[in-house]
């Protein structure tokens, strides 16, 4: 059995209408229409999956949710993982069924994500709490070409998770926010 691999960066663009002229200037295809994802990240007080740089997220994209479990990173010009994801029939039950089993929700996000397809490649659109980001995910040649198509280089190439760059958000501008969720007001 091979094991799911994930391949990805993350390019920062200073406003979403940027990040979409450049995706479609690109050759990029629309893939899936703009929507809100709110993502948990779960953990447990014995044995704590940080402790082995591992995740385990529920994502609730629309109607849909999935559940992902995401071994350590291994990170060179792109970031690598083992990533296990399967669609679940309701988000908010699993979260319930995962608490029973001892994990809690320690982290929450919130992006809208549109996506679209260049070659084998997926290329993300989110619009974010803290900015807008472009996440290239496939092989490193297909990211590589496509990063470059964008006019971007290895040194533009962002390999932080959300919550890292949440926490660098955070203490550039001494907000105290415990979770990257957009203002409901």
């Amino acid at each position: 059995m091979t094991v799911p691999i994930e391949r990805e960066i993350k390019l920062r663009y200073d406003t979403p209408a940027a990040a979409r002229r450049a995706v479609v200037d690109a050759g990029a295809r629309p893939l899936r229409a703009r929507r809100l994802q709110s993502d948990c990240l779960l953990d447990r007080e014995r044995e704590p999956l940080a402790d082995r740089s591992c995740t385990l997220r529920v994502r609730i994209d629309g109607d849909a949710a999935r559940v992902t479990f995401k071994g350590a990173p291994t990170l060179g010009t792109t970031k690598v993982r083992e990533e296990l994801e399967t669609p679940v029939g309701d988000g908010g039950r699993l979260l319930q069924v995962l608490e029973r089993l001892g994990f809690h929700v320690w982290f929450r996000y919130q992006k809208y994500r549109e996506e679209f397809r260049r070659g084998d490649l997926v290329i993300a659109i989110d619009e974010a709490p803290i900015g807008t980001f472009v996440e290239l995910e496939g092989s490193e040649p297909d990211i590589l070409a496509t990063a470059a198509a964008l006019g971007r280089q290895p040194a533009d190439f962002i390999l932080d998770s959300y919550l890292a760059l949440f926490r660098k958000h955070c203490a550039a501008t001494g907000a105290s926010a415990t979770h990257m969720v957009f203002d409901a007001s």
